[in-house]
């Protein structure tokens, strides 16, 4: 597709990038805005059951001084389906980022990442000698509450179909209250890229496998991982933002001070009238990511 970086309402362009894996290769798609020569790059990666199109609003307001780059996590969108469900896990996501961020082949880029997203980026942030050279950690953290847990893995994965967008958008509503108020027009263009047309029924856009890891989690694992988490966290020295939405079942407010002494020791900002996540779709959640993001 052609970009127009004068045009507001053009589209991304769809490119995809050959990753290796346990069980072979996959082919992980990303939309790509903006100036494709930019060298100034920014990442923007999705929650566990969303895709890369939830950043159109961010991706339109940056492109001007970033190429945006906002990749489908295996699984998701329009890249491939892994054979073992067990691949769909933190190191594999991230080993995919490398490959992608080698194809980009910057120097250094920013990364914006919400819910998984930004725990894919606080894994890369945290190695010696990362490309990450400034960090948006949207609503997340390496203490996760287990009552945001549950609730999501409550819908992740389950086989449900609808009978039209707008009945579908209904539905994904009910499951994403936490994302705050949105207007009609802002909730179907959320919903649009989380479907996918089979017959005359709509189904979500993702591997109904990715919900298989998240019910294998132990206690004894999820404390292994929370150490891990806070490990690789307090190893990042880039300049970091982290947004929180004040009702946040995922991001307690104790967890997101006690990031702000650690680490990066990130400013943050909360947003009223939200809980887990922001969309960053609403003007003043964009304008604290843009302002973060160009300033020196």
């Amino acid at each position: 597709m052609t970009n127009n970086t004068n045009n507001p309402s053009s589209e991304p362009r769809l490119a995809q990038v050959q990753c290796l894996g346990a069980r072979g290769l996959h082919r992980m798609a990303y939309w790509e805005w903006g100036d494709p020569a930019n060298k100034r790059v920014l990442v923007c990666v999705h929650g566990v059951s969303r895709q890369g199109r939830d950043f159109d609003v961010l991706a339109r307001a940056m492109r001007g001084e970033f190429r945006v780059v906002c990749p489908d996590v295996v699984g998701r969108g329009e890249s491939d389906r892994l054979t073992d469900p067990m691949g769909y896990a933190l190191p594999n996501y991230a080993a995919d980022m490398v490959t992608l961020l080698a194809r980009l082949d910057a120097d250094s880029v920013t990364w914006v990442g919400t819910s998984m997203g930004a725990l894919i980026g606080i894994g890369l942030a945290a190695l010696p000698g990362s490309p990450i050279g400034r960090l948006v950690v949207n609503d997340i953290g390496p203490m996760i509450d287990a009552a945001g847990l549950v609730r999501i893995g409550g819908y992740l994965g389950q086989p449900l179909t609808w009978a039209s967008e707008d009945e579908a958008a209904d539905y994904l509503l009910t499951i994403s209250q936490g994302f705050g108020p949105h207007s009609r027009e802002e909730w179907l263009a959320l919903t649009r890229p989380m479907l996918r047309k089979e017959g005359e029924r709509f189904r979500l856009h993702y591997d109904p496998a990715i919900a298989v890891p998240m019910k294998a989690v132990t206690a004894e694992m999820a404390a292994a991982g929370q150490a891990a988490l806070w490990a690789a966290f307090d190893a990042i020295c880039c300049p970091t933002l982290l947004l929180r939405g004040a009702h946040s079942d995922i991001l307690a407010r104790a967890t997101a001070e006690e990031m702000t002494r650690r680490g990066p020791k990130p400013r943050l900002h909360e947003f009223a009238d939200v809980g887990h996540a922001p969309t960053l779709v609403a003007p003043g959640q964009v304008a604290v990511v843009r302002e973060f993001l160009l300033s020196p």
